[in-house]
């Protein structure tokens, strides 16, 4: 059956080609607007947006195989990202992504047999300061630990995505900020000491010459 996005999220096609001199500039935001909708990149929506920016199916396929963030198979109704960077791995991240892989019952790479979860790893996630963290959607979940992490799995699965996020999310990747459905940001990182502004405006040492042309 061939894909088709709603009349509403046709529309939003056509505002996004507006912003773009070139269809084929708009190829990421449309393809991250069929996941959306479609929850992953089937070959059915290889075709509509090949056909939609007037590219050959293989452009297409070829963007949505080089990003991790596009899905080219099936996937739960929740994507949980582990991130498995250095600062995560000291503070307990592979105690995180064994834990989940048990809870969830499959092993990263694979979705849980009920389908509520698709478990994969991060290189890394951006939140160095608040590790460990996982993202579960569009939200970032930071200094965690297995009680609470077990309280946001069990949200997730029981009230959907956007009420557990509003309930527990430190920050939002995409949408609303965080805190404007009642939500608290409980990690956010305290703001810069003295020390670190003062040593964050000097300028950068001098060359040290000594040894040069040696």
């Amino acid at each position: 059956m061939a894909f088709a996005l709603t009349p509403e999220r046709e529309q939003q096609v056509d505002d996004i080609l507006t912003r773009y001199p070139e269809r084929r500039a708009a190829l990421l935001p449309v393809l991250w607007l069929c996941q959306r909708q479609n929850g992953w990149i089937s070959p059915e929506v290889v075709e509509y947006v090949a056909e939609r920016l007037e590219l050959s199916t293989a452009i297409v396929k070829g963007v949505v195989t080089f990003y991790t963030m596009f899905f080219d198979e099936p996937v739960g109704e929740n994507v949980v990202w582990v991130c498995r960077t250095l600062s995560c791995d000291l503070r307990g991240g592979k105690a995180i992504q064994d834990h989940l892989e048990k809870k969830l019952g499959c092993t990263a790479g694979h979705t849980s047999p009920d389908g509520k979860f698709t478990l994969l790893k991060a290189e890394c996630l951006a939140a160095c300061g608040q590790a460990p963290m996982v993202q579960i959607n569009d939200y970032y979940y930071e200094n965690l630990n297995v009680a609470q992490l077990d309280r946001i799995i069990d949200a997730h699965a029981a009230q959907g995505g956007e009420d557990a996020a509003a309930e527990f999310s430190t920050c939002a990747t995409f949408g609303a900020p965080h805190g404007s459905r009642g939500g608290s940001v409980t990690s956010a990182p305290p703001p810069p000491s003295r020390e670190a502004v003062r040593l964050a405006s000097q300028p950068p040492p001098a060359n040290d010459e000594k040894g040069e042309g040696s």
